[in-house]
């Protein structure tokens, strides 16, 4: 008898959803016979609400280069895992009781989430409570613990380097600095890789806390150097030494309180007062995410997603399909589930990067 096995993809899109879910899907077709396979819309709250969708062989068919995902996403907090999953019934079940519900109530023998950082503390709490749980590696963020790259960061960090290289002609035709702001909240990856390929002159990152002045100072070599231009790379979460210095909630307090759109703007301003410099904000956002995965990450998410299908043919669960040394890895969930994989000061792109004069502002 075959078995019957849910998708979802949750939390933030990015580009190569489609491709993975297609490496599932595909080899599962191919290796269970009689295998069923339903997919839920957008995400955990397509799981919390009971909606679903029979998936066919057709459905997977088309999508290898097709950006974000056909099932939709959403984004769930684990936070909120124990409210309650209807808001008009506050003594009904909670969100999680309610997953645990659907799962059972469509008698799945197992669940693949495709996810990110938050996806996973969910997906494990939901091993934890017994269900068959098979996970991939998403995020454009590359910060997830237990592999060495997840797709949809090579996507990610081609297109942020296109930003980059098209704001040089610019800058240089005009003479000025220029702040690239991009994603990356708690970790550094794709701006550290993006500001290396683009030849970013400055580039700031979470791990590595930065003060204006040393900032400045390098602007200002450049100047005497008659370099007629600078590239600011700066990750949206990367902070100042004083503020990194504060705790979490004065740090939240202090955001609430200022005026400025974002990270990129609030350090314009403060360089500029510094220096004097002609500084401008470029912040490509969700630009990151979108369009077509690059060949590297249909080869990656394509891989991933075999091996997730040979771990359900095996019925081994509670892992999420990494991938490390290049080879495909199971990694328990519980290794990874609330852990962030962060740039390391001293890694060997932070070094190659000091060794030709990039400036990451600490010094």
């Amino acid at each position: 008898m075959g078995k019957k096995i849910g998708l979802l993809t949750s939390g933030g899109d990015c580009q190569g959803l489609n491709t993975a879910l297609r490496g599932v899907a595909k080899a599962l077709y191919e290796q269970v016979k009689g295998i069923e396979l339903v997919g839920f819309r957008d995400g955990y709250r397509g799981l919390i609400e009971r909606d679903y969708k029979q998936m066919v062989p057709c459905d997977f068919s088309g999508i290898l280069t097709v950006g974000g995902t056909i099932l939709g996403t959403s984004r769930q907090p684990f936070k909120q895992l124990q409210d309650p999953g209807d808001p008009a019934k506050p003594d009904g079940p909670t969100r999680q009781e309610a997953m645990i519900a659907t799962y059972k109530a469509l008698k799945l023998d197992g669940l693949v989430i495709l996810g990110g950082n938050g996806t996973h503390k969910t997906a494990h709490a939901l091993t934890q409570a017994g269900l068959n749980i098979i996970t991939l590696p998403k995020t454009i963020d590359n910060d997830l613990w237990g592999t060495d790259v997840t797709f949809g960061f090579q996507s990610a960090v081609d297109i942020a380097t296109l930003v980059i290289d098209s704001i040089h002609t610019t800058a240089t035709s005009h003479g000025r600095v220029f702040i690239i702001e991009l994603m990356g909240h708690r970790a550094g990856w794709l701006t550290l890789h993006a500001g290396v390929a683009g030849g970013a002159d400055v580039i700031l990152i979470p791990e590595i806390p930065f003060s204006i002045d040393s900032i400045a100072r390098s602007l200002k070599q450049r100047q005497a150097q008659h370099k007629r231009f600078s590239i600011i790379a700066l990750a949206e979460g990367a902070l100042t030494k004083d503020e990194a210095s504060l705790p979490k909630k004065e740090l939240r307090k202090l955001r609430e309180q200022e005026t400025y759109p974002s990270a990129a703007y609030r350090l314009a301003h403060d360089l500029g007062e510094k220096t004097g410099q002609e500084i401008r904000v470029t912040v490509p956002g969700h630009f990151q995410r979108g369009g077509q995965p690059v060949a590297y990450d249909r080869v990656l998410a394509t891989t991933l997603g075999t091996a997730a299908a040979e771990l359900v043919r095996d019925g081994r669960f509670g892992f999420m399909v990494g991938l490390v040394n290049n080879q495909t890895v199971a990694v328990p969930l519980e290794d990874v589930a609330g852990k962030l994989k962060k740039v390391p000061e001293d890694s060997i792109l932070v070094r190659s990067a000091r060794a030709i004069g990039t400036c990451f502002g600490d010094d």
